[in-house]
């Protein structure tokens, strides 16, 4: 069974840097695609942040372009959002995703079936 565990989040000011980790177990990480999703309050869970399996393409939300990092360690089973220029509105729940299929080059749909993580609430103050 494939278990997700995020860390990291909490409260900070706008302006502030958090990273986020997510650390997997239950099979082999390093052959499948991995994405970040959010949810704030009364909205939908969106998408953030996808990087493909081995690391070398990753793919963002406009709202987050620029300001936010997506990266892994297969060596360590991990896989990391920097998020820098942190805004009141990034204030969300934050979701950990695996892909289902190796060798996959990441999604953005949060319909999609995937593993999830259990969140990590991220807390930006104005």
């Amino acid at each position: 069974q494939v278990q997700l565990v995020e860390s990291g989040g909490g409260l900070v000011q706008a302006g502030g840097s958090v990273r986020l980790s997510c650390a997997a177990s239950g099979r082999t990480f390093g052959v499948f695609a991995m994405a970040w999703f959010r949810q704030a309050p009364g909205k939908e869970r969106e998408f953030v942040a996808t990087i493909n399996w081995s690391g070398g393409s990753t793919y963002y939300a406009d709202s987050v372009k620029g300001r936010f990092t997506m990266s892994r360690d297969n060596a360590k089973n991990t896989v990391y959002l920097q998020m820098n220029s942190l805004k009141p509105e990034d204030t969300a729940v934050y979701y950990c995703a695996a892909d289902r299929i190796p060798y996959g080059g990441g999604w953005t749909d949060q319909n999609e079936s995937k593993y999830w993580g259990q969140g990590t609430q991220v807390t930006v103050s104005s």
